[in-house]
């Protein structure tokens, strides 16, 4: 997309990388999902990032008060939101200040010239109007009149000024959608539904976004359409799917698939509130939704549940999870199925609440008192957090060990097309429930092959047994404080969790299988190291580099010994100060790893990366 290409009446790009910025009230996030889901439906595969301030409403007109949502929409395989823009769209000075960084050059940015007034320029501490003083020359600036437009559109709408006002992104919206050729009937419908019970609000909105769609087709200064092909993909049923709601689906596979009900206790954090809010729709599915009334509460209650034979989750981002850590001690010690979601943010202490990040690792690894080892797995984008969902339940279930799920703020809020899956699909969950008298019971008597306890529910004759927190009989299950028993069940906890690596897929390498460079990754870094490799082999085929990305961190899966040994170089790029290259240098120490580490609140870019690769080859 070239600044010539604007003058062109048609161009067919392979993707496109848009950004939507304005205050928070300027609804960015509603525009940019709409266009993301159009995008979808009309085929082209699609990777979004929301990107909004931790104030539920900043001061307007505020640098630190701008909202953005980037959507990367492609006809070939999409595994990011992207890195720099190719369309930026600005409400009003401060997104356009925090935002024209990313924009390439002689590309486009859209903005409301109305918003430039001096109180606003002033806000957002530019010194002269960047649309006259000639900063933006070498972009390609198309300054509209969108509030001024939007309210002459709805003069006659019967709203207030301040409703009207608010219509203006769908009027940006319109533009879009007659820039990219996508036809705005997707919106239309969601709009009817969504406002089915304000007619004026629906009719009000319809006209803003088809004003801004004529609009852009007469407007000398906007280029004649983009086209996006449909992206060839595996056949199936698609939706763009969240990964915070993929996560409470996947979570509602697993409970029909092993047969049990679904509770959940939580206590609202961001960002990881959806899972909470997605599940209590669902109450006709037979799904238990518990707000507690403190994350301790929330876990806790989680604990009773499965003690009563639900399948238990709790909810939680970073400071829940240190919360949550004596309680997740207990069920260390119960040895009950629980899976603890943790969608991680920046930090320490509250941090940046809105802000993705890698931090919190170790604290689901070792953040709990004594010896107790528990499952850590991550999901890697906003589609596998189904998937990880339903592994997460079915290994706790089938190990009768508590799990933590590690998601992120960036693929909890991030979206991109899912293939729709049936419980047909699904493997199998067995648990060790047992619901009937069994003679010569003992509570502590364990599967040879998992060590996995039997799951006997309160109340049935005969498989009474004592339960709490202090240290068990290794058989009856009684309170024991003989040393040696102790010493023989916390290893039996912990060889528990290590036999989990039999029931897990090996580690599988991407591209090279040996070579130059290995890069590491786990959970959601998995799309950015993908793309970042595969440009680098693209621009370098004479160096062999491979990915290995871990979805199961405790334990850590079989042949990772062989993997590393089989490249020169072992590159570790994580979104924190380099946890996992230590938790991998303490399992592997024979390896040298090198690390790339960013602690931003923002996922890794493919130049960044390209960078690091090119820094450790060529030394």
């Amino acid at each position: 997309m070239s600044k010539e290409a604007f003058h062109k009446d048609t161009q067919t790009l392979d993707h496109a990388v848009i950004r939507f910025a304005g205050d928070s009230g300027d609804g960015m996030q509603l525009t940019g999902t709409q266009f993301s889901t159009s995008a979808a439906l009309l085929g082209n595969d699609v990777a979004t990032f929301p990107n909004y301030p931790a104030e539920i409403r900043a001061p307007q007109g505020s640098l630190y008060g701008v909202s953005g949502f980037q959507v990367n929409i492609g006809a070939k395989e999409i595994n990011t939101p992207g890195d720099a823009l190719d369309i930026l769209v600005a409400m009003n000075p401060a997104a356009l200040k925090t935002n024209i960084k990313d924009l390439k050059p002689g590309h486009m940015v859209i903005v409301d010239e109305d918003a430039f007034t001096r109180s606003n320029l002033q806000k957002a501490k530019y010194e002269s109007n960047p649309l006259t003083d000639g900063s933006l020359s070498h972009y390609n600036v198309i300054p509209v009149p969108m509030t001024s437009l939007t309210r002459e559109a709805l003069k006659d709408s019967g709203l207030d000024s301040k409703s009207i006002a608010r219509s203006k992104n769908m009027f940006a919206l319109g533009m879009l959608y007659w820039l990219f050729s996508k036809d705005p009937k997707y919106t239309e419908e969601f709009l009817k539904k969504k406002f089915k019970k304000k007619p004026a609000v629906v009719e009000a909105n319809i006209k803003a976004l088809k004003t801004g769609y004529h609009f852009a087709d007469t407007l000398e200064l906007m280029p004649t359409h983009y086209v996006v092909s449909a992206a060839k993909k595996e056949k199936g049923t698609y939706r763009i799917i969240m990964g915070n709601q993929a996560t409470a689906w996947g979570f509602m596979a697993a409970a029909k698939k092993s047969g049990l009900q679904l509770y959940l206790g939580s206590y609202p954090i961001t960002p990881a509130t959806d899972i909470l809010h997605e599940l209590a729709k669902w109450r006709h599915l037979d799904v238990i939704a518990f707000q507690a009334e403190d994350e301790i509460a929330g876990i806790s209650s989680a604990i009773g549940a499965s003690f009563a034979g639900k399948l238990a989750i709790t909810t939680t981002s970073g400071p829940g999870l240190a919360l949550k850590g004596e309680a997740l001690g207990l069920a260390v010690m119960l040895e009950l199925p629980l899976v603890v979601v943790d969608v991680q943010r920046g930090g320490p202490s509250t941090g940046l609440p809105t802000k993705t990040e890698q931090s919190d690792l170790m604290q689901a690894l070792y953040g709990r008192n004594g010896e107790s080892p528990l499952i850590v797995i991550a999901a890697k984008s906003p589609a596998d957090s189904y998937d990880k969902a339903f592994e997460a339940a079915k290994l706790t279930l089938e190990h009768m060990t508590p799990v933590v799920l590690l998601t992120d703020g960036y693929i909890g809020n991030g979206s991109e097309p899912w293939k729709i899956k049936t419980l047909d699909e699904l493997p199998e969950i067995k648990h060790h429930q047992v619901t009937e008298y069994q003679e010569d019971f003992h509570p502590y008597v364990r599967d040879p092959k998992t060590l996995a306890r039997p799951w006997a529910i309160p109340g049935t004759p005969g498989l009474e047994h004592v339960i709490g927190g202090l240290e068990k009989d290794k058989i009856e299950g009684t309170v024991s404080y003989d040393p040696k028993n102790h010493e023989e069940m916390v290893k039996l906890r912990a060889e528990k969790v290590r036999k989990v690596k039999d029931f897990i897929p090996p580690l599988e390498t991407e591209f090279d299988q040996e070579g130059d460079l290995l890069v590491i990754g786990w959970g959601g870094t998995y799309g950015s190291l993908k793309t970042a490799v595969e440009e680098y082999r693209q621009n370098n085929p004479n160096k062999k580099v491979g990915l290995a990305h871990f979805s199961y961190i405790n334990p850590l899966p079989h042949g990772v010994a062989e993997t590393f040994s089989k490249f020169k170089n072992i590159l570790v790029a994580e979104l924190n100060m380099g946890q996992f290259a230590d938790f991998l240098r303490m399992n592997y120490p024979q390896f040298k790893y090198e690390k790339y580490n960013k602690v931003q609140g923002l996922p890794f870019g493919s130049s960044e990366l390209i960078n690091k690769f090119d820094k450790i080859l060529k030394s």
